[in-house]
């Protein structure tokens, strides 16, 4: 191939995964919108019923991709996707949730420490380093947090910015769990997350005495998310994040963020407060220049999707 061909696939290629993860940033940011438009469901039968449309979803799409079962996928991946997905369980829970007892823009925004959070326990479990750019991002995200939850006295707001944080550290652990096995591939441990959430929001439901039936909006909209918020966003990421470097990744992850409120407000009429909007845009910056800083090596060379 020469190089003038070779160049003409990898920004065709580049433009597509660019336009594939953004176009997950803005499925994922539909989570806050989806969950405030659920009337009775509680955080576990919200999770039961987006799992089984998660599931189902992934089990289909991961056949058609490798013609090869997904149990199998797992089974081979080992115990790092069984952490991976265990962890994923609970990023679910909290993120669930932080979104019902806090604002959107909050959690969303607390939901995006995660990779700082995955920095710090890349060091510690996998001996990664950290930069000292990255260092000083998490410090100013530190900061940024404290300055969004300062007075926050209520027991729901501080249950809910706790929620959030854990459901940022699960994120965290799936991500270094998948580094430890070595995998490059999301969709199977992912999927396992689903099987292992369906359980366990089962035995929560049956032991809360909570119904497994409900209402036709409740159950449509969680379901809805798991197939179209969750899973489709999940599928457009894997296949556009082959072809991008991780700060662009990082950087397009921001939709999400920002997005996130967005549709509340515009929907539903929630606004931000001026500490979460003044914590939030240091937050994003903290990201960002982290990203850009980090944007060293060169793209990965151009494969077949």
């Amino acid at each position: 191939m020469s190089s003038i061909t070779y160049s003409s696939a990898y920004n065709i290629s580049h433009r597509r995964g660019l336009i594939f993860v953004f176009a997950a940033g803005v499925l994922w940011s539909t989570v806050g919108l989806g969950i405030r438009l659920i009337e009775e469901a509680s955080v576990w039968q919200i999770l039961l019923y987006r799992s089984i449309a998660l599931s189902a979803f992934l089990y289909v799409v991961i056949r058609l991709r490798s013609t090869e079962s997904p149990f199998a996928q797992a089974r081979r991946s080992g115990l790092p996707s069984v952490i991976a997905g265990l962890a994923l369980v609970a990023a679910y829970s909290g993120g669930i949730y932080s979104i019902q007892v806090i604002p959107v823009a909050n959690a969303l925004l607390l939901f995006a420490t995660a990779p700082f959070m995955t920095a710090i326990l890349g060091w510690i479990v996998l001996r990664e380093r950290v930069r000292p750019t990255t260092w000083v991002a998490i410090f100013v995200a530190i900061g940024a947090i404290a300055i969004m939850v300062f007075g926050q006295t209520s027991g729901g707001a501080v249950d809910g910015t706790l929620a959030a944080l854990g459901s940022a550290f699960g994120f965290s652990v799936f991500t270094v769990a998948l580094r430890w096995g070595k995998s490059g591939e999301m969709l199977p441990a992912v999927f396992l997350s689903g099987l292992f959430a369906i359980i366990i929001t089962s035995v929560i439901c049956l032991f809360m005495g909570l119904s497994f039936v409900l209402s036709v909006r409740d159950g449509g909209i969680a379901m809805g998310m798991g197939v179209f918020q969750v899973g489709a966003g999940l599928v457009l990421y894997t296949l556009g994040s082959r072809t991008l470097p991780a700060a662009e990744l990082t950087l397009l992850s921001l939709a999400e963020v920002m997005l996130g409120p967005f549709w509340v407000w515009l929907f539903l009429g929630e606004d931000a407060s001026l500490r979460t909007l003044i914590g939030g845009a240091l937050l994003l910056t903290a990201i960002a220049g982290n990203a850009v800083s980090g944007a060293r090596r060169k793209p990965p060379p151009v494969s077949r999707v």
